[in-house]
């Protein structure tokens, strides 16, 4: 193994550090995001890849001084984890095109297993965010091989795809889409959905928000068909360019932030869910506090009859997965 490379950029009074491991694209896209929006003065890209790992590494810092100016350090020694507030982890085997989240389980699962207790060592305090697919799998997976609490293990869930659904209703009625409220929970994957019920824009519900002309925006049939186009843009997109990066690395980043920032954000990252409506041992997005603790509340969303449904429904598809994997934990 070769010592981890560093490049030292503007020193900071508040000494912070964001570990990211993997070098690939998605790691890689964190890290430059991370670096761009000053998410922490410390950032750190490993990867068992020395070459690549390095090479990385210099491209960042190379550009550092033009961005946050934070110091960039990583390569093929796990030391560069070490004392890292968060540990982001995108390492594991590429969705390939046509290939579900929840095909890379198994692969993806003994790639975790013997990763996390190594992160454990080099950084005991840190929270631990899973963005590798199938990213709710993969948490339950990681607790189990760690047993810490599940506030300290938790993925990016379905942050990216709640960014989705707001993009697209912005596009359909001409608003802002950070004046859009509405988000998408569940599993980070195809049985993901849309909670419209309680979805408003400027406190207007959307399935009120009438066109200018006093038409109603949106029939039921169109809002499914908005759910479906959220669902399936990571696949139109992996066939188009080979792997989804730039959007799920400021997303990430973004949630970093609100770790290291003590922000108290209400995100809808995934954990593991204990009689949620019901629901219990497997790792769902549902809005969340995420600051300083992790993930410090899950909140209890009001749902109407049929989103209660879906919840159930998207948990028992996880589960069954998980049981074929034997994640089921004690």
């Amino acid at each position: 193994m070769t010592a981890p490379l560093v490049s030292t950029g503007s020193p900071s009074a508040r000494p912070t550090k964001i570990a990211v491991i993997g070098a690939g694209s998605v790691g890689s896209s964190v890290a430059y995001a991370a670096m761009l929006r000053g998410s922490a003065q410390t950032i750190a890209l490993y990867d068992l890849a020395t070459a690549k790992a390095e090479a990385e590494v210099l491209d960042l810092a190379h550009g550092a001084q033009f961005g946050s100016g934070a110091t960039i350090l990583g390569g093929s020694d796990i030391s560069c984890v070490a004392d890292a507030d968060v540990v982001v982890i995108t390492a594991g085997a590429r969705q390939k095109p046509g290939q579900t989240r929840l095909d890379l389980a198994g692969t993806n699962v003994k790639i975790l297993r013997s990763l996390m207790p190594q992160l454990l060592e080099q950084a005991p305090e840190a929270m631990f965010m899973l963005v590798t697919n199938p990213c709710d799998v993969l948490t339950v997976a990681a607790q189990q091989a760690t047993g810490l609490d599940p506030s300290r293990i938790f993925s990016s869930g379905t942050v990216l795809d709640s960014s989705r659904l707001k993009w697209l209703l912005s596009k359909r009625i001409g608003v802002n889409p950070r004046s859009v409220h509405a988000r998408i929970i569940g599993e980070h994957g195809d049985s993901e959905f849309a909670v419209w019920s309680n979805a408003n824009i400027g406190g207007i519900p959307l399935r009120e928000w009438r066109n200018s002309d006093g038409s109603l925006a949106f029939t039921e049939a169109e809002l499914d068909a908005v759910r479906d186009e959220v669902a399936n843009s990571a696949y139109q997109i992996i066939q188009g360019k080979g792997a989804t990066n730039l959007a799920i690395g400021v997303s990430a980043a973004r949630i970093c932030e609100a770790i290291i920032n003590d922000e108290k954000a209400v995100l809808t990252v995934s954990t593991v869910l204990n009689d949620y409506r019901g629901v219990s041992g497997v790792a769902m997005s549902v809005p969340s506090v995420v600051g300083r603790g992790g993930v410090e509340r899950v909140l209890d969303i009001p749902l109407d009859e049929h989103e209660t449904h879906l919840l159930r429904a998207s948990a028992g598809q996880l589960s069954a997965i998980q049981e074929k994997l034997g994640l089921e934990l004690e």
